[in-house]
């Protein structure tokens, strides 16, 4: 699902995207009509090094963050270390020789964090042409559902696929897994779909 203009109703609206090649195959929601626009380009992500202290012991981890994702000391983020997953929050941030309170990805050169007990899932929001990122707190064990909708970053998104962290993407309506494995939820806001 994306929000976008429609030659037909003039006005932005959502369409549902029927194939995806080198231009999107779209069909209004609204009207019904059937067209070709751009593919949006993917955000690129990149990776951080972090810091994880937990109790005595601290480990060389790493955050997977959107270019223009903005991080604070305070953040609660997840740290990937080798095949295990952290929720973290962030504690100190390093840009370059600087220490700062706050800094956009493409600026940070390490993250200080110490490990917490909750998992903050990461998601990415389509809005028609921006993604926008936004991030949930939630206990490991916790359910998402594609099809579902959640409160993130205190926005109700509607939920349509899951990148798993040990698999593929889930995209079947009512298919299921539980926080600590999702990489990445992709949706929209809730209030910007029309069909249902």
């Amino acid at each position: 699902m994306i929000s976008i203009v429609c030659p037909v109703c003039k006005e932005e609206c959502e369409h549902q995207v029927l194939r995806e090649a080198a231009d999107l195959v779209v069909q209004c929601c609204e009207c019904g009509q059937v067209h070709r626009v751009p593919k949006p380009p993917e955000p690129e992500i990149l990776t951080i090094k972090a810091i994880v202290s937990q109790e005595t012991e601290s480990m060389v981890c790493s955050v997977e963050m959107l270019e223009e994702e903005v991080v604070s000391v305070g953040d609660r983020i997840v740290a990937e270390c080798g095949d295990e997953v952290f929720g973290v929050e962030v504690t100190g941030i390093e840009a370059g020789p600087k220490r700062v309170r706050r800094a956009a990805a493409d600026e940070v050169t390490t993250l200080w964090t110490r490990g917490i007990e909750q998992v903050v899932v990461k998601a990415s929001i389509h809005t028609g042409r921006t993604t926008l990122p936004l991030y949930q707190t939630a206990d490991g064990e916790d359910e998402f559902v594609v099809g579902e909708t959640y409160t993130f970053g205190g926005r109700r998104i509607r939920i349509s696929h899951i990148k798993l962290r040990d698999g593929p993407v889930i995209r079947k309506e009512g298919w299921k897994t539980v926080a600590r494995r999702v990489k990445r939820i992709y949706g929209y806001l809730e209030g910007r779909y029309q069909g249902r």
